[in-house]
C-alpha cells in the first residue's frame, strides 16, 4: 500500500519541477489526491466503477470543488500512464458536472475613476495610489504585484517585467499616469516607509516589509468604501475591470491574453461574456423599442 503512494509524491514533485504550478494549486490537486487514496489505498488498480463510487461519497463538495477533483484525478492517472505505470485511465468516461455560469465582478470606468481618486495625504495614500493604478493600467495578478521589485520597472520604455505562472516571464506596459505616481512614490515616499531599511521590493507595508495578499486586499476594501463602491470586492476586481473595460473599447481578445498572462484563450473568453452583458444592458436601456408599453 505505502509503495501506491509513491506515485501521488512522484505527480506532485512533476507539478512543482516540471509544470512549476504555484504551492496553493499543488496543495489543493495533494488534498484531492489524498482523499482518493484515504479512500482506497490501492490507487493502482482502481477501475471506473471504483472512480465513480469515489465520486458519490465525495457529493458533499460544491459543484466547482467536485469538478476539481474529477479534473486531478483525471489528470493524475494520465501522468500514470506517460510514466507507463498503468495502461488505461479509469476515470476516461467521467462526465464533469456542470457547472454554474458565475461571471466576475467587476467596477464600471465611474467606478474605477471613484476607486482611484485617492486622498494624498500621507506616504501611505501614496502608496496606495501607486499600487491602484499600477493595477489598473497593467491587469497584473496581486500575486504578481505584491512580487515586483524596483528591478521590474523601466520608467524610460513606460514597462515592468512580471514573473507570471509557471515562472514565465512577460513584458506588460503602462500608461503615463501609472509611471507617474509610481515614480513620485520611489522617489519621494517609498524610502519614509522603509525608515532607512532595505528591500528589493517595491510595495512595503506598515509593519516596513513587502506587501502581503491579505494586506493588500484591506486596503482596496478601505479604499473602496472610501470611494462609496457597495460592490462585492476582492483583490482581482481591477484586473477584471482592466480586461473587461479594454475589450469594451475595442481591443483584441489576443492581446488581451498577452496581458494578462494567460495560457489559454478560452481563460480570457470569459470577458467576451462580460462585454456581450454590458452590450445587451446598454440595448435595452437605449433601443426605443427594447420595451414593450
Amino acid at each position: 500500500m505505502k509503495d501506491n503512494n509513491k506515485y501521488i509524491i512522484k505527480y506532485l514533485d512533476y507539478l512543482e519541477y516540471e509544470r512549476k504550478l504555484s504551492k496553493n494549486t499543488i496543495k489543493s490537486y495533494q488534498n484531492d489526491l489524498n482523499s482518493l487514496y484515504e479512500y482506497n489505498k490501492n490507487i493502482l488498480n482502481l477501475n471506473n466503477q471504483d472512480i465513480k463510487n469515489f465520486i458519490k461519497v465525495s457529493a458533499n463538495l460544491n459543484t466547482r470543488s467536485l469538478a476539481h477533483r474529477i479534473t486531478v484525478i483525471k489528470s493524475f492517472y494520465n501522468f500514470l500512464i506517460s510514466e507507463e505505470v498503468i495502461k488505461n485511465n479509469p476515470c476516461s468516461d467521467i462526465k464533469m458536472p456542470k457547472l454554474p455560469s458565475k461571471l466576475p465582478e467587476y467596477l464600471t470606468e465611474e467606478e474605477v475613476d471613484k476607486l482611484l481618486d485617492v486622498s494624498l495625504i500621507d506616504k501611505y495614500a501614496y502608496r496606495n495610489k501607486a499600487m491602484l493604478e499600477l493595477l489598473y493600467a497593467s491587469g497584473i495578478r496581486v500575486s504578481e504585484l505584491i512580487n515586483l521589485k524596483l528591478s521590474n520597472i523601466d520608467f524610460d520604455s513606460c514597462i515592468i517585467r512580471i514573473m507570471g505562472k509557471g515562472n514565465k516571464e512577460r513584458i506588460v506596459p503602462i500608461n503615463d499616469t501609472s509611471i507617474k505616481y509610481l515614480y513620485i512614490y520611489i522617489t519621494e515616499y517609498r524610502n519614509q516607509i522603509l525608515n532607512k531599511k532595505d528591500s528589493d521590493y517595491l510595495f512595503i507595508s506598515n509593519a516596513l516589509k513587502p506587501i502581503t495578499r491579505q494586506g493588500f486586499f484591506k486596503i482596496i476594501k478601505s479604499e473602496c468604501i472610501r470611494a462609496g463602491i457597495k460592490k462585492n470586492v476582492y483583490p482581482h476586481i481591477l484586473r477584471h475591470s482592466f480586461a473587461t473595460h479594454l475589450l469594451n473599447h475595442g481591443a483584441n481578445i489576443r492581446i488581451i491574453q498577452e496581458l494578462l498572462g494567460h495560457e489559454d484563450i478560452s481563460t480570457t473568453q470569459i470577458y467576451t461574456h462580460l462585454s456581450n452583458k454590458v452590450i445587451k444592458k446598454d440595448y435595452e436601456e437605449y433601443h426605443p423599442r427594447s420595451k414593450t408599453s
